[in-house]
């Protein structure tokens, strides 16, 4: 099942945006709920310390103050002492209302009760008009236990703060322990989705780059198809589009180039027939002028027929039905063949040709690397002057095998260089002969070298003046029919 499309990169951005971005807020949202919670507690248990501290001690304060109050009363019974005892009742119980909700809190409060009622009898007792010496000491006495249950108040209170401390301090432990555990899975969890979004985005892209750079190569035999947002979907089909369009022009042209070539060599060949019936004296012996003549109407007419043979190589390749046959035979003796096809262009042009090839068996179409051998023999033949010099050289080694061509000629000015491989280029430096160049010589001899997996480059050398190129065709390749792969 296929899932759901966006309907525009943008639209899939900002979803994965979100999606990213949710989680990660969760957890900012989540980290600064407690850290609010916890600073407002501690914040609370802070002032609940410091104002049952300071009770504590207002309240053991005010029972010394009553007591040192009650004695004197004990001792003097006037009036003055008397007041002063019912101020500070009336101080400790206002010190014990403050007390009362935290003792509440801390369950102290049985021990505030307690304080409040001796604290009370105590007063009430020295209160009386008539009392007694033995009922106002008495009286005195109970300062002692009330001294205690002041003092457990205080204690019960400092515990309970020390115990809602430990319990802050746990909490904030397990808040960082969730914190840590939600980073833990966040963090990966994020990373999943961004590379997820990032693998969504980078396919549409990564298949458009394919598709443009199989364009590119003139690869029109594979359909373009794009999956992704939309709106790249539709880029993707204008570029299927493209892709047809150029198709048909590229078929409407290889149909021009066969049919065109075929048109030729019929008026070539009876050319060719009748110049051969010349120079063999059928008509009639020829004299030195006519001979001459009659030669360079066959030397035409072999360039002209290279010509043709290129267009129609060019073609087939385009077209894609050539296969490469591989076989097994001695290099040498090709170029030696080729070089004798060709021995009359470089005799009229008084070429010199030079060979170091050594004797090595290769692994390769035959066929083919005629093609390659005729072309680049022609070419420097086409641009060197006269009396000038092509050299040929082949040597081997463990993976390969290395041909190399190299005239005298002007060689390929700097900024022609890239394209000279390209189908249907021209340079301006183009010499000798009569018929002029179709420009895809150079675009079958790479084609070829590319169907067998190599490699050709030109050579900046001091060694020759002219052009130098220089071959490359591994040899660990399966002696078998194999489709070519070019622009596929």
């Amino acid at each position: 099942m296929r899932l759901p499309q966006p309907k525009s990169l943008n639209g899939l951005i900002l979803v994965g945006f979100g999606l990213v971005a949710l989680p990660l807020l969760i957890a900012v949202f989540w980290a600064l709920f407690n850290l609010d919670r916890l600073a407002e507690q501690s914040e609370q248990l802070v002032v609940s310390g410091v104002t049952a501290a300071e009770n504590n001690r207002q309240l053991a304060q005010q029972v010394a103050s009553l007591e040192r109050v009650a004695r004197q009363f004990e001792i003097l019974r006037n009036e003055d002492s008397l007041a002063l005892l019912n101020q500070d009742i009336a101080a400790m119980e206002a010190t014990l209302d403050r007390i009362w909700p935290l003792a509440e809190t801390a369950n102290a409060t049985s021990f505030a009760r307690a304080i409040r009622v001796a604290a009370r009898r105590i007063v009430r007792t020295l209160n009386q008009p008539d009392v007694g010496e033995a009922e106002a000491q008495a009286a005195v006495a109970e300062f002692a236990t009330l001294r205690q249950r002041v003092t457990r108040l205080s204690l019960t209170l400092s515990n309970h703060i020390e115990l809602e401390l430990n319990r802050l301090q746990e909490s904030t432990r397990r808040a960082q322990q969730v914190s840590a555990w939600q980073t833990a899975a966040l963090v990966p969890g994020t990373l999943i989705l961004v590379l997820f979004f990032t693998l969504l985005v980078a396919r549409p892209i990564r298949q458009l780059d394919k598709a443009i750079n199989q364009l590119g190569r003139s690869g029109f035999s594979r359909p373009i198809e794009v999956k992704g947002p939309s709106d790249l979907e539709r880029l993707g089909r204008q570029l299927e589009w493209l892709r047809m369009r150029l198709l048909e022009l590229a078929q409407e042209k290889n149909r021009f180039l066969r049919h065109m070539s075929h048109e030729l060599k019929t008026p070539l060949a009876n050319i060719r027939e009748g110049t051969e019936l010349l120079l063999d004296g059928t008509v009639g012996e020829l004299d030195k002028p006519q001979r001459e003549v009659t030669d360079i109407l066959r030397l035409n007419g072999l360039k002209l027929q290279q010509l043709i043979e290129n267009l129609l190589s060019f073609s087939a390749w385009q077209s894609k039905n050539e296969v490469l046959t591989l076989t097994e035979f001695p290099l040498r003796a090709l170029v030696i063949s080729v070089a004798k096809a060709q021995r009359l262009a470089l005799k009229s042009a008084q070429i010199q040709l030079k060979l170091d090839v050594e004797d090595i068996v290769v692994n390769a179409d035959r066929d083919k690397l005629r093609t390659v051998l005729d072309n680049l023999l022609s070419n420097a033949v086409k641009f060197t002057p006269k009396g000038g010099v092509v050299t040929i050289r082949a040597n081997s080694t463990p993976a390969s095998f290395v041909l190399e061509f190299a005239d005298t000629g002007p060689g390929i000015p700097e900024d022609e260089t890239p394209r000279i491989f390209e189908a249907f280029f021209q340079g301006n430096q183009e010499q000798g002969g009569h018929i002029a160049g179709t420009g895809i010589g150079l675009s079958v001899v790479l084609e070829c070298i590319q169907a067998h997996d190599g490699s050709v480059e030109l050579v900046n050398s001091d060694e020759f003046s002219g052009a130098h190129f220089r071959i490359h065709i591994p040899q660990k390749r399966e002696a078998a029919n194999q489709r070519i792969a070019a622009n596929a």
